[in-house]
């Protein structure tokens, strides 16, 4: 054991492995509030850690609770909760080399793609250390993510009202975080916000879900606004 942390504090340095730690605690926060909020929701115990170890997407585990706990269809929680997941689609093309080239290796580590191993990753420009983080970070919060769960689980047993202690925020914020750095980009903006709109105006009138989905509206926007500007001849501004 004593071996393996050595190499690894070696490959990664102590500061790369303070920050994977930080984000693996603050992972670890979310996830107890995730079960707490699944569990005061009605879920059974066991149907948020399934979901845990099966999905291990946070946005989307929130994604589906939330919208089921709205009274949304089950179709509908799949169908929003896949959405949120289509950004591993790029993801898997940008570190598709920290897999290795086994089969069980590529399953195992598609599993473990998230924003986070995802970031760390890119961070870095030598190959064995994307390698190196990619994995600590990914099995790490793999870990977390589940322990936290497990103990918000059986803590929603006992809180009969996850909002009065502020867990119901824990679900806008994630998304919120997923958001916000793509805000940063002039050409995400315009998609971003006519979805935000639309999303906002068909909640009052139609069922739990349906107002996600139509959201996508924005993607629309976003490629009819990006046509023209790439047809524009060089030199005319």
């Amino acid at each position: 054991m004593r071996s393996i942390w050595r190499t690894t504090t070696r490959v990664l340095g102590r500061d790369l492995l303070r920050d994977i730690g930080l984000v693996c605690l603050a992972d670890t926060i979310v996830g107890i509030s995730y079960g707490a909020i699944a569990v005061g929701s009605g879920f059974p115990i066991w149907a948020p850690m399934l979901l845990s170890v099966l999905v291990f997407a946070g946005a989307s585990q929130f994604m589906f609770v939330g919208i089921i706990a709205a009274g949304g269809s089950p179709v509908a929680a799949v169908a929003a909760g896949l959405l949120a997941n289509a950004r591993h689609l790029p993801f898997g093309f940008a570190i598709g080399d920290v897999l290795g080239k086994r089969w069980s290796s590529r399953i195992v580590g598609s599993h473990l793609m998230i924003d986070e191993s995802v970031a760390f990753a890119l961070a870095q420009r030598d190959e064995e250390r994307r390698k190196a983080a990619y994995w600590v970070c990914g099995i790490g919060l793999f870990v977390c993510w589940n322990v936290g769960v497990l103990a918000g689980a059986y803590a929603g047993t006992a809180i009969s009202d996850t909002d009065a202690f502020g867990l119901d925020a824990a679900f806008p914020a994630v998304l919120l975080a997923l958001v916000l750095p793509s805000l940063r980009d002039r050409a995400a903006r315009l998609p971003v916000l006519v979805g935000v709109a639309v999303a906002l105006a068909t909640t009052p009138f139609l069922p739990a879900g349906l107002p996600v989905l139509l959201a996508l509206v924005g993607v629309l926007a976003g490629v009819a606004a990006k046509e023209p500007a790439e047809r524009e001849p060089e030199g005319v501004h």
